[in-house]
């Protein structure tokens, strides 16, 4: 059995969905082999780009590709993260590398997206076609060359897909349909978060009969040992990760050790919700198989930086983890609530390794925050945000604009807030507000499509105070991010890996 994660996403941890396949399939001595097909695609890339092409590059572009294993080396060094700026300037020049790599007029590819101008990821027709066409995808050398070599020395009988974000649906089907031309015999599955993502919408009807196999929802790990014909507990949900066989090599000054402590969300109360529109139930792992967990893979692995993937760790887990360090750092989301207000809990999750806690706040609008249903009160947040700092632990901040329940006004409530706490937050995310197309909230609105296709998970909708994507971009641009302390805020991202490597400038400015 082979299981791949394909490209384009952040090269710079182990894909976890994989690793917890893997000790599914450890634990009942599967053999198993794991490609991680994002991080290999993407350096084979890299090392690829021609130094002396047909027509000159610019002076950007030929420095960038001059300099291409000397960044990727620093990018793998802690210096690096003491000097933000060259950290950036090695960033911008890998993406760079990339870029004109595979630059065609069709195709746009960089660290973390790739795009096709006639190929969408939601039409399962140009899905299709990908797979048709795997040739014209920009890993085609890489991946066919790939897999032809480990299919031919291990002979299986199942290659499988871990197919999580819209930027890996064009590569996943192109290599797909190079398994299904050139090894006809084998069997095809697909899974992952998106795949789960499509299944669960209302009238789901397979439109890939003939090209893959089997389409998985949910976790994968019962399916698979049933296709290798072992006899297992059916209600066991969780197996230790396995990152053994996940290669290295990832863009990151250290391992980077990716753990989900539960599956979905255990406030589940929020309105407009993903998990909630799909139904998706919330199945936490007992706090001491947590522990165990990471006890076993901190000492198998030494990770340099634990991430969380829970949607909001548990306060459960959090207090678990403050009663018993393991001696690494570590970060994840976490809900804006009373616990965070207290000093001596914050500074014993610091002691645990905490070095940064993703915070939803959503919005600076108390009245917003309760029609959205967070369960966020903003006094509780402000006090937060001060003892967070105070304990040492920094915060990446979520807000989302656009929602129903917002106005200009609102988004100035929102502004006032982060000018307020501007001290007290160490980065910020932006997002605009999509609607899910199948959530409950959708049926009493007047929505209209964002683009065409038959795989969409979000839509449009007109805006009850009139505050429509427009107005919301041109508040962002030309209030939002020009406001001096905001801008100071945003200009400490980490460029494409954002709060990816985050962490790192945290830990060390510790």
């Amino acid at each position: 059995m082979i299981l791949v994660y394909p490209p384009v996403a952040k090269p710079s941890e182990a894909p976890a969905g994989l690793a917890r396949l893997a000790g599914a399939l450890n634990l009942h001595g599967v053999e198993h082999h794991i490609i991680d097909a994002n991080l290999e695609g993407m350096l084979h890339i890299l090392k690829r780009a021609p130094v002396m092409p047909e027509r000159p590059y610019d002076t950007w572009t030929s420095r960038a590709i001059r300099n291409r294993s000397r960044n990727l080396t620093s990018l793998k060094n802690p210096a690096l993260y003491l000097n933000a700026d060259r950290y950036k300037r090695a960033v911008l020049d890998l993406n760079r590398v990339i870029e004109v790599s595979a630059k065609k007029d069709e195709l746009s590819l960089s660290i973390v997206n790739f795009r096709h101008a006639h190929l969408s990821p939601l039409m399962s027709s140009d899905l299709i076609k990908a797979a048709e066409e795997p040739e014209s995808n920009p890993f085609y050398l890489y991946f066919s060359e790939r897999l032809q070599s480990l299919i031919e020395l291990t002979r299986p009988a199942v290659v499988g897909f871990s197919l999580n974000y819209l930027s890996q649906a064009l590569c996943t089907f192109a290599m797909a349909g190079f398994l299904r031309r050139d090894f006809p015999g084998l069997k095809v599955v697909l899974g992952g978060g998106l795949v789960t993502s499509w299944m669960n919408r209302p009238q789901w009807k397979n439109p890939f009969g003939g090209l893959v196999d089997l389409l998985v929802a949910g976790p994968g790990e019962h399916h698979l040992l049933s296709i290798a014909g072992v006899q297992h507990e059916s209600g066991k949900v969780h197996f230790t990760p396995h990152y053994d066989l996940c290669g290295d090599g990832y863009i990151a000054p250290g391992f980077i050790l990716p753990y989900s402590a539960s599956m979905g969300c255990y406030w589940n109360r929020c309105s407009f919700c993903p998990e909630r529109a799909e139904d998706n139930p919330y199945i936490p792992i007992p706090v001491d198989r947590v522990l165990g967990d990471l006890a076993c893979l901190i000492e198998s692995r030494r990770p340099l930086l634990i991430h969380f993937l829970d949607n909001a760790l548990s306060p459960s887990i959090l207090k678990g983890l403050a009663l018993n360090p393991h001696g690494i750092p570590w970060y994840g989301f976490a809900r804006i609530g009373k616990d965070l207000t207290d000093i001596d809990f914050c500074r014993a999750l610091k002691r645990s390794g905490c070095v940064m806690l993703k915070l939803g706040l959503e919005s600076g609008d108390q009245d917003v925050l309760d029609r959205l249903e967070k369960g966020i009160d903003l006094t509780t947040a402000s006090r937060a945000l001060s003892t967070l700092r105070k304990a040492g632990i920094a915060t990446y901040v979520y807000l989302l604009f656009g929602t129903p329940s917002e106005t200009l006004a609102s988004a100035r409530k929102t502004l006032g807030f982060i000018v307020r706490h501007g001290q007290e937050i160490g980065f910020l995310n932006l997002a605009m507000f999509n609607m899910p197309a199948h959530g409950p909230e959708a049926d009493g609105t007047r929505t209209r499509s964002f683009y065409e296709g038959d795989l969409f998970l979000y839509t449009d909708f007109v805006h009850p105070h009139g505050w429509n994507r427009k107005k919301v971009r041109h508040f962002l641009a030309n209030e939002f991010r020009t406001e001096k302390s905001v801008a100071s805020i945003l200009q400490r991202d980490p460029p494409f890996f954002t709060s990816n490597h985050a962490p790192f400038f945290a830990m060390r400015q510790e």
